[in-house]
């Protein structure tokens, strides 16, 4: 009888602490009342991080403006500004502007980056569908790149030979 009336006494602490325990998580032995808690719960909520928000934006396009005159706006990841010597299979851009190519690494099943080179005259494909986006003023013209040989673009490719943006440039994948 004795081990009985032990365990049930043992039983009814743990209950009774397990109780006391979800009452104050759940607030119900705070010792502060309910604004108080509510400001308490927002104060800590304001100094939490932020939502991280993907924008887009090409990582570090400041810096490639000033020092190579490149704005790259926004696109998918899949099309990155590269090192003309770093490898093949490179996506070729010239333009009048700059003495050296500009080169861009595809990667992925396809692509996509809004950016403004001026003055583009041509550029070389490689194992990718690729298409150009352009604009001459108001005028906006759409190119598809051969692939793995230049192909004329903007002013080489217009009759009136008038200076192209370059504003677009998507890529696929194909077999």
């Amino acid at each position: 009888m004795k081990v009985r009336s032990a365990i049930a006494r043992t039983v009814c602490v743990a209950l009774g602490a397990s109780a006391l325990a979800w009452l104050a998580t759940a607030g119900g032995l705070s010792g502060g009342s309910a604004p108080d808690r509510a400001t308490a719960m927002k104060a800590i909520a304001d100094e939490g991080p932020g939502y991280a928000v993907e924008d887009f934006g090409y990582p570090n396009a400041d810096k490639i403006l000033a020092e190579q005159g490149i704005t790259l706006k926004r696109g998918d990841g899949h099309i990155l500004l590269a090192d003309c010597a770093s490898g093949t299979d490179l996506l070729q851009v010239m333009t009048r502007e700059q003495s050296s190519l500009i080169c861009f690494r595809v990667t992925g099943s396809s692509g996509y980056l809004a950016l403004e080179i001026p003055a583009v005259h041509a550029v070389k494909g490689n194992n990718y569908a690729t298409q150009v986006d352009m604009t001459a003023g108001e005028e906006s013209k759409s190119f598809d790149i051969t692939k793995n040989k230049w192909t004329g673009v903007g002013e080489s490719a217009d009759p009136e030979g008038r200076d192209f943006m370059l504003m677009e440039i998507r890529t696929a994948a194909t077999q």
